[in-house]
């Protein structure tokens, strides 16, 4: 005679094994599957820290959760550390499964380890379920369960391929704030998340304690202003029974005020020592980009009046940094972040097609590349073979150091090396543009890398496992907005003449004995203002891509 058990657990019924229903017992199932807050509260057991395997009371909030995931489609809760958030869901991943035939259910962690540990946690509470609740078992294995009814349950790490080219039907991200690094988030939502959500009863739960300004919070915002589907839960520390002013001060004594702030407050901002004060950068927000396109996210469309600058930061492509370049409109005050391109994978050979590209499109702007390590090699790209002339050059003058000019100077270099007086005089000059409002920041990537770009010594750098390559493109903008050479090719009223100054230099070095007026050309190029000769007005491009 088969075991009615599986694989000899007693706690565990087997497949395919009857279960004889009282009329007390089917009323009850009944309840069960109507009613998840009921199943929950009679028929979960957990593992308590000091008191072991106890009946799961839930507390008012996460009654609520409970009856919130069961409600609605897409959910995302921003709650403290050591609430009973894994508990809650998984006590409703439970029911999902039990009551409801051939659903597939994915537990999606930071890390893999942590996703099967979720799933012990939920085999627990299913091993402790009387007989006639639990649904025969077909698969037990620490990544995956099957049950009789059909309904399956996984558990992974969060990854571009952990549910690719699966069907499920609830996705479950714990601590999705998390994952490390951070684009793997992104990459989750771009390439995988727009298949997980095109069914009609696709369910997606986001719980997590936030760290920084990464996709977790964008999520999180947008559904708090309601630009999304999802509905936010947001639980305070002081809702659990027994978290007083008295449990505040004894857990910041034994943490700090920054880790509490972050993990029990549930702040965005946790970072200490950032060049952008905290209360700056928590007053920031990001706009949706009014267009992405092959990797540019552009915020503002370019206005024919103005002028920009583009400032590049070159990585060598192998995934680990980023290359990035910010486009900022410089005609006025408040200069603004007008559009952003961020890829770790392009190579130096393609990446000056892109910046000539972006250029191009903002009325041709002047582009400042960084030249530290491949950036000279774009540099080259960008002049010789692209023949891009809007490109700003440094030469070394003295104590002065880098000078910024237009390339006509002895010595005169594409770009711009990142010495540690060019750094300093950027994060100086940029704390003071942002924090004084007179510089807009619109894109979040680049909101985010400011959140993390810490003290470091005696200079600033990403914190670890963090990236500035947008923060760079940045500093090296309040360098160069000192720069005589940039006020002068950013005043609409010198342009003409420096173009014309530029023009004679060029003439100059070419012919330096002058040049000789024979009145042969009737349509001489020259003409005389007081005592000096200049040339005559010529026609530039300015044309630009649209």
């Amino acid at each position: 005679m088969p075991s009615e058990n599986y694989l000899g657990n007693p706690l565990l019924k087997a497949a395919h094994v009857q279960v004889e229903y009282t009329e007390d017992s089917l009323k009850e199932y009944l309840k069960c599957k109507d009613d998840p807050v009921h199943f929950c509260n009679d028929y979960v057991k957990i593992v308590h820290v000091d008191y072991g395997l106890v009946n799961f009371d839930m507390y008012d909030y996460q009654e609520d959760m409970i009856q919130k995931f069961h409600d609605n489609r897409f959910v995302i809760c921003k709650m403290p550390r050591q609430t009973g958030k894994t508990t809650t869901i998984i006590s409703y991943l439970l029911h999902y499964a039990l009551f409801n035939e051939n659903v597939n259910i994915a537990i999606l962690a930071n890390k893999g380890s942590t996703a099967r540990d979720i799933l012990e946690r939920l085999k627990t509470a299913y091993e402790n379920l009387p007989k006639w609740l639990q649904q025969g078992v077909v698969v037990w294995n620490k990544g995956n369960i099957e049950l009789e009814n059909g309904s399956k349950v996984i558990a992974a790490s969060t990854s571009s391929s952990a549910v690719r080219g699966s069907s499920f039907n609830i996705i479950f991200l714990d601590e999705f704030a998390h994952i490390d690094p951070p684009s793997l988030a992104d990459q989750f939502f771009t390439s995988v998340y727009p298949t997980i959500s095109s069914g009609q009863t696709t369910k997606v739960f986001i719980v997590s304690t936030p760290k920084g300004l990464n996709m977790f919070y964008k999520l999180w915002n947008d559904a708090e202003e309601g630009r999304s589907d999802y509905v936010p839960i947001d639980i305070h520390w002081s809702q659990v029974p027994g978290r007083d002013q008295k449990w505040k001060e004894e857990t910041i004594r034994n943490t700090s005020e920054v880790q509490f702030s972050q993990e029990y407050e549930c702040e965005f901002i946790g970072s200490q020592h950032t060049l952008i004060s905290g209360s700056k950068l928590r007053s920031m927000s990001y706009k949706t980009p009014v267009r992405s396109q092959n990797g540019v996210d552009i915020y503002c469309e370019p206005e024919e009046t103005h002028a920009y600058v583009c400032i590049a930061d070159v990585a060598r492509g192998r995934g680990l940094d980023y290359s990035a370049i910010s486009v900022i409109d410089s005609t006025k005050y408040p200069y603004v972040q007008v559009a952003k391109y961020r890829d770790a994978n392009i190579t130096p050979l393609l990446f000056p097609n892109i910046l000539k590209n972006i250029a191009q499109y903002y009325n041709n702007a002047h582009v400042l590349i960084e030249t530290n390590d491949i950036g000279g090699q774009v540099g080259d790209i960008m002049h010789h073979d692209l023949e891009y002339e809007q490109i700003f050059y440094a030469t070394i003058q003295g104590r002065a150091g880098q000078q910024l000019g237009g390339g006509f100077g002895k010595g005169a270099q594409i770009g711009v090396r990142t010495t540690k007086d060019v750094k300093r005089k950027g994060c100086s000059n940029l704390k003071d543009l942002i924090e004084s409002d007179k510089l807009i920041i619109y894109d979040l990537d680049t909101i985010s890398e400011l959140t993390t770009f810490v003290a470091s010594g005696q200079s600033y750098n990403a914190e670890e496992g963090n990236h500035d390559d947008l923060v760079a493109t940045l500093f090296l903008f309040g360098w160069l907005i000192e720069q005589r050479y940039f006020k002068e090719v950013t005043d609409t009223d010198l342009r003409e003449r420096l173009y014309q100054d530029q023009l004679r230099e060029m003439e100059e070095s070419v012919l330096p004995f002058g040049f000789i007026e024979d009145g042969l050309d009737s349509e001489s190029n020259f003409e005389t203002m007081g005592d000096e000769l200049w040339i005559k007005d010529k026609p530039y491009s300015t044309d630009y891509l649209h």
